[in-house]
């Protein structure tokens, strides 16, 4: 017994260990000679104690500092342990350089590739400041409304209080995004290493012309302590606040391209990517059975509230119910990436063969400097016939046959003794049953009476509930002398109202709809008119009643 109980205890450490993993990220993957990066080291292996092995990162990298932190998360009531060593390093060499893969126990991270890029002239000669701010843009001239990156940069070689603050960016004719948190790291500048704060802005001129991105302040109190003074930690600060300001840089804004179509939104983007897709697929398509169709547009280079909207699917035989649109952006190395999703119910009312159109978005490609066209291409639907929706088709006899020409011809006279015999055969009988019967007929009702009915459609309405209130209409309708779609013809309240009622119905987000309107209509809907000459009425029942 005590064999098999180790056995298997060691089965399960094995299995743990082979479970454990070792992942390895970077916060930045492309970077200046001087600079450093963090590597962060994620295990999730409790059973494993020390270090992963730094032995590998001598050859490539200096060391700077390591640090460790023990998290404890609870995912879907599971507690779940994990273990980060965060490495702050810096390169020994430019080019496309490897971390090479790291041990913890025998579990072993993967490689990252990073590319370190030649560091610039102010790396050379010259002295520099305790603190200053550099300011670069991207490029030097943009288009319209397209968009401009701009980077601020604050280095510092002597460490700061926490009161360090940076002016907000106004620029008149433009608008201003932030691109994520600030980044922090560390450069080394003519053999001196410097503390780099760096920000990054998007902005996207309104008008086109000269623009100026104005100077930046950041104020900030260096850590300079006095050798002479004993340091009080209640007393006041021994630094002075320092200001610094970054140059002034221009930005020349060229005008929307002439060959641009006039018809078309303005779209200067260095990229975009058109998708859809579609619930349930659209090869499933059944008359009344909605499809859900959701369209992405993604642009590198524009924010998301700068896209337009994309054109609605139109096509004979189809009912669209558009959601409202989602939009989002992302922050990459290159600035804003904008997207649009747009959703769409889109319900088919024949079977058939219904074509939908193609969809396309014109664009200038600000990379390339040339327009470009992208499109979905168009799609064709084969919608199927629904048993449930279908009118039962009626039996073909002799004479319909002999109407539409199927089947034997007769002859006139034929037709016409025919006829006669079956109407004098009609009149016999209806005479006899007539005569059977009493003066009034007594009515039997059968189910829900009418208005009955109409209760249960006010109270449905009254609670906003679109299915209960769609039963309910229809149960009123089967018992009214016209069908409801007849009644929305001649009543324009009520075919709007049902639309919305519709749009409740098949529409994939299910907003609130309100029943108000459609209670409304049922209760202003006009009666039928009367025939063109109306008898008098007799207070006498009718001869012979139906």
């Amino acid at each position: 017994m005590s064999r098999l109980l180790c056995a298997l205890l060691l089965s399960l450490l094995a299995w743990q260990a082979s479970a454990a993993s070792l992942t390895a990220t970077v916060d930045r993957a492309r970077l200046s000679e001087g600079e450093s990066l963090d590597l962060i080291l994620e295990s999730d292996d409790v059973t494993v104690f020390g270090k992963p092995e730094l032995e590998p990162l001598a050859q490539l990298f200096e060391v700077i500092s390591t640090r460790q932190e023990n998290r404890l998360a609870t995912y879907d009531g599971k507690t779940q342990a994990t273990t980060r060593w965060i490495i702050t390093l810096m390169p020994r060499q430019t080019g496309f350089v490897v971390i090479p893969p790291l041990k913890l126990g025998d579990a072993s991270s993967q490689a990252i590739t990073l590319q370190v890029l030649k560091g610039d002239a102010q790396n050379s000669g010259g002295t520099l400041s305790p603190i200053f701010i550099d300011a670069s843009l991207d490029q030097e001239s943009v288009y319209v409304q397209a968009q401009a990156v701009l980077t601020l940069r604050i280095y510092h070689s002597v460490s700061l209080y926490d009161d360090s603050s940076l002016t907000q960016l106004n620029i008149p004719d433009a608008r201003v995004e932030q691109l994520g948190d600030p980044r922090v790291y560390e450069k080394t500048l003519n053999g001196v290493r410097h503390g780099v704060i760096e920000v990054r802005y998007a902005i996207f001129p309104q008008k086109s012309g000269e623009l100026n991105i104005p100077s930046q302040t950041f104020s900030a109190t260096p850590a300079e302590r006095d050798s002479t003074q004993d340091y009080n930690p209640f007393g006041p600060r021994p630094g002075r606040l320092t200001r610094v300001k970054s140059p002034q840089i221009p930005l020349t804004v060229k005008p929307k391209p002439a060959d641009y179509p006039a018809d078309a939104p303005w779209l200067p983007a260095r990229a975009i990517s058109l998708s859809e897709a579609w619930t349930p697929e659209p090869d499933k398509a059944s008359v009344g059975n909605s499809l859900t169709r959701n369209v992405m547009l993604r642009v590198e280079g524009l924010s998301s509230a700068q896209l337009p909207p994309l054109p609605a699917t139109t096509a004979n035989g189809l009912r669209r119910y558009p959601d409202q649109p989602q939009l989002n952006n992302e922050v990459s190395e290159r600035g804003l990436i904008g997207s649009r999703e747009e959703h769409e119910a889109l319900v088919p009312s024949q079977s058939g063969r219904i074509e939908l159109p193609e969809l396309q978005v014109v664009w200038w490609n600000t990379h390339e400097d040339h327009l470009e066209r992208s499109s979905l291409p168009a799609r064709t639907l084969q919608v199927a016939s629904n048993p449930t929706l279908d009118v039962e088709t009626p039996v073909d006899s002799p004479a319909h046959q002999a109407l539409t020409g199927e089947g034997p011809l007769l002859w006139p006279w034929q037709l016409a003794s025919g006829l006669l015999a079956l109407t004098t055969l009609l009149g016999f009988g209806l005479w006899w049953h007539a005569r059977r019967q009493p003066a009034i007929l007594p009515t039997a009702q059968s189910g829900p009476s009418p208005r009955t009915l109409l209760d249960d459609l006010k109270r449905a309405c009254q609670a906003n509930d679109s299915q209960a209130t769609r039963q309910a209409l229809d149960a009123w309708a089967r018992q009214q002398p016209e069908t409801l779609a007849d009644m929305a013809a001649r009543f324009v309240p009520l075919s709007e109202a049902m639309d919305g009622l519709n749009g409740a119905l098949y529409s994939e987000s299910g907003h609130q709809w309100q029943g108000e309107s459609l209670w409304k209509a049922i209760r202003s809907l006009p009666a039928l008119e009367a025939a063109s000459s109306p008898q008098e009425t007799s207070p006498l029942p009718p001869l012979y009643p139906r």
